[in-house]
């Protein structure tokens, strides 16, 4: 009897220890998957912090234009600058613009829709045609028009205004909504991101099974990648339409005529001339008001629109 219990106590001596590093090495386990979360959370609660701070300095000026738009003239200057003084003041400020200058604000706003919608509307069929063409079609020097678009990007704007004038004054083009429409039909960035997108969400054995099913190219491109593109469309819709919408310079260098502005020059010249106060052309209130009108159909587009912005459109398309 001796003998089994002789060789059973060194078993039960190894075996205490061994649990005891067991338990340690949960308990170690523990404390780390502790630290990891409290990390994760402070991690968190640091990216909360910053998204708050980015929206309330995104926030701050549109709630100041709101409030501005419903103050009149010596209200602006002496209430406080983000609460409201007398909240009626907006639809005087309203009817001030039907009334000021034969309402020629709302021909002016008129002006930015029809030169955003056809813009962004052009913009937005060229980017998409050509984007999805560097994407899926292989031909020679590809790979150096799509740098030459590329490249273009990194060049401002303005920089061209002045040789698009040169270009569009010997058509006749010149203080025509033309003059603002065509030189916005081309959006680089667009293009860009047109290709890009197309490569990552429409598969090439989605297009060689249409082709394998008899469908022709242009049978293929809209029935089958149209639809897969959809949320980049509407990407490029936007930015082309809110980019043609903001633009001053161009249609600055291209208008003369008041009847042709868009809403961004015609509001400039009454921001000038409430500053030289020549014959007594102070109308802080209505460029205040007016301003804020103007943003509306643009906040507007953005959320009648971003339930098209969905990821995961080709998701299970190709096994």
């Amino acid at each position: 009897m001796a003998i089994p219990t002789a060789e059973v106590a060194p078993a039960a001596l190894d075996a205490a220890p061994r649990s005891r590093r067991t338990r340690l090495t949960r308990e170690q386990r523990r404390d780390q998957r502790r630290n990891r979360l409290a990390a994760q959370g402070g991690r968190r609660i640091g990216s909360h912090v910053l998204l708050i701070i980015m929206a309330i300095y995104f926030v701050i000026p549109i709630w100041w234009l709101f409030v501005a738009a419903t103050k009149s003239t010596g209200s602006l200057f002496s209430s406080p600058a983000f609460w409201f003084d007398n909240p009626a003041a907006f639809f005087t400020n309203v009817a001030g613009l039907f009334e000021h200058q034969n309402g020629i604000y709302w021909t002016w706003l008129g002006n930015s829709f029809v030169y955003s919608f056809v813009s962004g509307t052009g913009a937005t069929i060229v980017a998409v045609l050509a984007g999805y063409g560097f994407a899926k079609y292989r031909f020679k020097g590809r790979g150096f028009v799509f740098g030459m678009i590329l490249g273009s990007v990194m060049v401002p704007l303005t920089a061209l205004v002045i040789p698009q004038f040169m270009l569009l004054s010997q058509y006749g083009l010149i203080n025509t909504g033309w003059a603002v429409i065509l030189p916005s039909l081309l959006n680089p960035f667009g293009v860009y991101l047109m290709r890009v997108y197309t490569q990552d969400s429409v598969p090439d054995e989605l297009l060689e099974a249409s082709r394998i099913d008899g469908a022709g190219e242009w049978r293929t491109f809209t029935t089958i990648v149209l639809p897969l593109l959809r949320p980049a469309i509407v990407t490029v819709l936007l930015l082309s339409i809110v980019g043609t919408w903001n633009n001053f310079f161009l249609p600055l260098a291209m208008l003369t005529d008041p009847r042709t502005l868009p809403v961004t020059v015609g509001l400039n010249r009454w921001l000038t001339l409430s500053n030289a106060g020549a014959g007594g052309e102070q109308v802080w209130n209505l460029i205040t008001s007016g301003a804020f009108i103007s943003v509306l159909p643009l906040l507007l587009s953005f959320l009648l629109l971003q339930r098209y912005w969905q990821g995961g459109l080709t998701l299970g398309s190709v096994k």
